[in-house]
């Protein structure tokens, strides 16, 4: 069972000495490794691991081609800026072989999360020597894989399986006592920018987990230019998340005075504290209307853009 530390009832300060100690106890004198995606959870465990481990801790990006655009270079820019060299790995090619043919929710996460820590990920901790793995799992991944709600690509223990058995090495968890809301302040008390504490939610899957469907790279790129221009209208919404979802099925449109058989774009606008229920933002019509005509224009086969209007739940945040 694990003990959740509430927004309100959390010291930033306390509970940062503390992991640092306990990091530094858990590592010895090893040396450690963790993934940065950019994150909010990632970028806080960056930092924790810097604090406590320095040197000792190898940061790596893992680019999988699934991210949002200048992802990458703009992550390690940002990181490098406050002291933490970042590693850009290109795995492109892995993840779109293991995805190739594979249109189930749960098999794309399993491709997904299989080929980071098995085909890319592990054989970079054993090139490194690294015997632990620094991980941003929060408690609200632990709630939804346990739940049954969608398998996070972050969770083991809880389902039974030794990272340590299963990839060759420890993975140890700072945030998994925490909610999203909780992880922002600790981000804010570690120094981070605002525009990567305060940064909306990203899913571990990345944009495979925004297209419906097979995720080629084809698909993905038009979920990638969808993605900005969402982010780019909402980004002073004030919403708690906002996302551009890639439907599989096909759509009537017209375009040059021609029938075209186009593709759709969901876009959803959430309200939310911690993640766990979450409400649709009542956007303008004026506002939907903008990111509609945006989306069209720019986005080369997109002929229709609908607005997600339920709430969490039944629905989730994430389409996949």
């Amino acid at each position: 069972m694990i003990r959740e530390i509430a927004a309100e009832q959390l010291n930033p300060d306390h509970f940062i000495d503390e992991k640092v100690r306990g990091i530094r106890a858990d590592v010895g004198e090893d040396l450690a490794i963790n993934a940065l995606s950019g994150g909010v959870d990632s970028s806080v465990v960056t930092m924790l691991g810097h604090r406590a481990l320095g040197e000792r801790l190898k940061t790596v990006f893992i680019e999988n081609g699934l991210m949002r655009e200048g992802e990458p270079d703009r992550v390690a820019r940002l990181f490098q800026e406050l002291g933490v060299g970042v590693e850009v790995i290109d795995a492109r090619e892995k993840f779109f072989a293991a995805l190739e043919g594979v249109t189930d929710p749960e098999e794309k996460r399993e491709a997904v999360t299989e080929t980071f820590y098995k085909d890319v990920f592990g054989k970079i901790v054993e090139a490194s020597g690294a015997t632990c793995l620094l991980q941003g799992t929060i408690l609200t991944d632990v709630d939804e894989t346990v739940a049954g709600i969608k398998r996070q690509h972050n969770v083991f223990e809880q389902l039974g399986i030794d990272p340590q058995e299963a990839f060759g090495y420890r993975i140890i968890e700072p945030l998994i006592q925490l909610r999203k809301d909780s992880v922002r302040k600790v981000g804010k008390a570690l120094g981070l920018p605002g525009e990567l504490f305060d940064r909306i939610p990203f899913p571990g899957p990345a944009l495979s987990a925004r297209v419906i469907g097979e995720a080629t790279p084809e698909r993905i790129e038009t979920a990638r230019k969808a993605t900005a221009i969402v982010e780019g209208l909402l980004q002073n919404s004030g919403a708690f998340q906002y996302m551009a979802i890639l439907h599989e099925d096909r759509v009537t449109g017209i375009r040059d005075g021609k029938r075209e058989f186009g593709q759709q774009i969901e876009v959803r606008c959430w309200d939310s504290v911690d993640a766990r229920t979450a409400s649709p933002r009542r956007l303008s019509f004026d506002t939907l209307e903008e990111l509609a005509r945006a989306i069209i224009d720019s986005v080369p086969s997109i002929v229709s853009v609908t607005y997600n209007i339920a709430s969490k739940p039944p629905s989730t945040l994430e389409a996949v």
